[in-house]
């Protein structure tokens, strides 16, 4: 198989391509524009292009037979500061992305947001970043249903484990929660602090996203665990002190969990959250 994953530097981007890579029979690329990405990701055997999604039929010179589009802006809060980023790498980008498939013929797995789903469907305008992603998976469907384009579109919930961003406005909870624990810092909740997630390892994402890849079709491939945490649950499992911040525009309650298309393909999650948090706290204390 010929694979190219966009976004393959980032934190799950460089999972997938370390996963697929290990078929010997395997072409993995990556295409990635190194906003949140790293070369500290990169994996041997996989091919590095830098660049962005929006100039993909340019930079990419062979014919994929799947494209992992994980390449996207992918931050709720911040997206209102960032509209403008947003707007380019999230709408112009998979435009481009759906021509390039679309000529090449090849399947394209989408990563949607599950902030569609977010407070019995209302998340999906309640930020830029939602609104946005929530837009892009009806252009993919119009796409297979206009033009014959072969699809799957994913939806990540709250994605932890190794290669997470810990700084910066691009970081992700369990990462932030995890470097103030290391330091003895204070947990920052930002407030009610009873936001519903459910938190899931990175393995579990990529069997997902393999599996889909492999065999799915059509919308609605959610990967998420089935047990939702409050985000102060998440804090008080560190045992560390928590200081709370004020509400934050974007910021749904809830999400439905919509797994079941993914599990008929034979997923099912493996780890737990309270065993990585427990984890961290023994490997600190050594």
């Amino acid at each position: 198989m010929k694979i190219l994953v966009t976004g393959g530097a980032g934190f799950i981007g460089s999972h997938l391509c370390e996963e697929l890579i290990k078929d010997v029979d395997n072409y993995v690329v990556s295409l990635d524009n190194y906003s949140s990405g790293s070369v500290d990701n990169h994996i041997k055997g996989v091919k590095y292009i830098q660049g962005d999604s929006i100039d993909i039929d340019d930079l990419v010179d062979f014919v994929p037979n799947i494209v992992y589009h994980l390449g996207e802006y992918s931050r709720v809060e911040q997206s209102f500061a960032d509209i403008d980023i947003v707007w380019k790498s999230n709408n112009n980008g998979i435009f481009s992305v759906l021509k390039f498939c679309l000529k090449n013929k090849s399947k394209l797995i989408y990563a949607g947001s599950s902030t569609k789903f977010g407070d019995g469907g209302l998340g999906k305008s309640q930020s830029p970043y939602a609104w946005i992603k929530a837009s892009n998976t009806e252009l993919v469907e119009n796409f297979g249903e206009w033009f014959g384009l072969s699809y799957a579109i994913t939806y990540f919930y709250n994605v932890y484990g190794g290669r997470e961003i810990s700084h910066g406005k691009y970081s992700t909870l369990i990462a932030i929660f995890t470097a103030k624990y290391k330091k003895g810092s204070p947990l920052p909740v930002v407030s009610p602090g009873t936001q519903l997630r459910n938190f899931t390892y990175i393995d579990d994402i990529i069997s997902g996203l393999i599996l889909v890849g492999r065999s799915g079709s059509g919308d609605n491939y959610g990967i998420g665990s089935s047990k939702a945490h409050s985000i102060l649950e998440i804090a008080k499992l560190f045992g560390s002190e928590i200081e709370m911040f004020p509400e934050r525009k974007g910021n749904r309650n809830s999400s439905a969990v919509i797994c079941d298309k993914t599990r008929e393909l034979g997923w099912n999650e493996t780890k737990k959250i309270e065993d990585y948090i427990n984890s961290i706290i023994k490997s600190s204390n050594k």
